[in-house]
C-alpha cells in the first residue's frame, strides 16, 4: 500500500509542500505520494480521513488552530503554543484512528532565524495574530527576545497597525506572519510605515512564495537584511517527516 502524506488549509494555490515532498520522495526512493486537500470548511476533513492510506498531514491558514479541536492528543509543546501545523495519524487493527498535533513551525522558525541575531536589541515585532504567529512569538521568546504583536483588531497586550510610527524604531526585528502577499497577491503587503525603517532593521517573511514579497521589497529598499519562509519551510517539513515515521 503507498502511503499518502499531504496538506489541508484553504487557499493551496500558493503552496510549495507538494513539490518539495514529491522531490523527497524521488531522492530518497520512499514508495509515497503527497496530496493537496483544499478545504473551505474544516468539516471536511472527515472526507480525507477515510482515506486508509493517509498517514499524517500538515496544517495551513486558516485551521492551524481550528484543527486542535478535532485531535486525540496535543503535543506539550504545540498545547503551549495554542497551534498545531501537523497532524499524525495511528491506526488499530480495528480501523480505528488516532490523531495526534505536533507544531514544527517553532523549529523551523528558530533554525531558519537564528543566524540572523546580532548584537542589536533583541526586540521583535511580530505582524498578525494568528497560529503561525503562535509559534513566532514562542521560539522568539525562547531566544530571549521581548515580542509585540501587531494586529488590526489589538486587544490590551497588542498593538494596532496605526500605532507603529512610534513604536517601530524600538525593534529591530520585524517578522510577518500575515498572508499578505502570498501569490496570487504578490502586489499586496502589511501596511508599515516603510520610511522609518532602516539598515538596522531585520525583516523576516514567513511567505515564500513569491520568494521576494512586496514586504521584503519596500524594507529592503530602506536597506534591511532579508529573508523569506522557504528555508522554514524545509526545517518544519523534515520535523514533519519524522514525527510521521517515528524517527
Amino acid at each position: 500500500m503507498k502511503k499518502i502524506y499531504g496538506l489541508i488549509g484553504f487557499p493551496l494555490s500558493h503552496s510549495f509542500s507538494a513539490k518539495y515532498f514529491t522531490e523527497k520522495f524521488k531522492k530518497e526512493g520512499i514508495d509515497a505520494e503527497y496530496h493537496l486537500f483544499p478545504l473551505p470548511d474544516l468539516k471536511g476533513i472527515t472526507n480525507i480521513l477515510d482515506k486508509k492510506e493517509l498517514m499524517g498531514f500538515n496544517v495551513t491558514i486558516p485551521y492551524k488552530e481550528k484543527i486542535m479541536d478535532y485531535l486525540d492528543y496535543v503535543s506539550p509543546q504545540a498545547l503551549a503554543i495554542g497551534a498545531v501545523n501537523v497532524v499524525k495519524i495511528e491506526r488499530d487493527k480495528d480501523g480505528n484512528i488516532k490523531l495526534s498535533g505536533y507544531n514544527t513551525d517553532y523549529i523551523g522558525f528558530m533554525e531558519s532565524f537564528q543566524p540572523l541575531i546580532n548584537s542589536k536589541c533583541q526586540r521583535a515585532l511580530i505582524l498578525g495574530t494568528g497560529g503561525a504567529s503562535k509559534a513566532v512569538d514562542h521560539a522568539l521568546r525562547d531566544l530571549g527576545f521581548e515580542t509585540r504583536k501587531v494586529s488590526r483588531n489589538p486587544d490590551s497586550f497588542q498593538i494596532g497597525y496605526c500605532d507603529l510610527e512610534n513604536q517601530i524604531d524600538k525593534y529591530p526585528f520585524i517578522v510577518n506572519t500575515t498572508p499578505r502577499g502570498t501569490y496570487p497577491n504578490i502586489e499586496d503587503y502589511p501596511d508599515i510605515p516603510y520610511f522609518l525603517l532602516s539598515p538596522e532593521h531585520v525583516c523576516f517573511d514567513l511567505i515564500y512564495n513569491p520568494p521576494i514579497t512586496g514586504f521584503m521589497c519596500k524594507a529592503g529598499e530602506r536597506g534591511a537584511t532579508l529573508k523569506n519562509g522557504l528555508e522554514m519551510l524545509h526545517l518544519q517539513a523534515e520535523a514533519a517527516w519524522k514525527i510521521w515515521n517515528n524517527q
